[in-house]
């Protein structure tokens, strides 16, 4: 989700992390379109955001590589459980529905 509102984010990757992870607090309660919570919120990091801290509600994943290879690996060894993510990367939706989880746009959980 990070990029998807141009606001800076290229000049501090990991703040930008750091807000959006913020953002995703009240997410783990009130759940996100479809999906009524509380749900696990999990967010994964990659580059120059790695080091983003956990907070109460929201899991922190760092990616060794690739952050949609990653999330591609947790829906993976997740297999069975309902499984919803945020993106608006298309190969990354097509990746993640071949395994059985949904998705939604960055727009359906963004707080107005």
């Amino acid at each position: 989700m990070v990029g998807s509102v141009p606001d800076g984010w290229w000049r501090d990757r990991r703040g930008a992390a750091e807000r959006l992870r913020d953002g995703l607090v009240p997410l783990a309660e009130e759940g996100i379109p479809g999906h009524p919570g509380p749900v696990e919120v999990v967010l994964v990091v990659e580059g120059r955001a790695r080091g983003v801290r956990a907070v109460p509600g929201v899991r922190v994943e760092e990616a060794p590589g690739s952050g949609d290879d990653r999330i591609v690996e947790l829906v993976r060894e997740n297999a069975g459980r309902s499984a919803v993510v945020v993106t608006a990367d298309r190969g990354l939706r097509e990746r993640v529905a071949a395994l059985g989880a949904g998705f939604v746009g960055p727009r359906a959980v963004r707080r107005r």
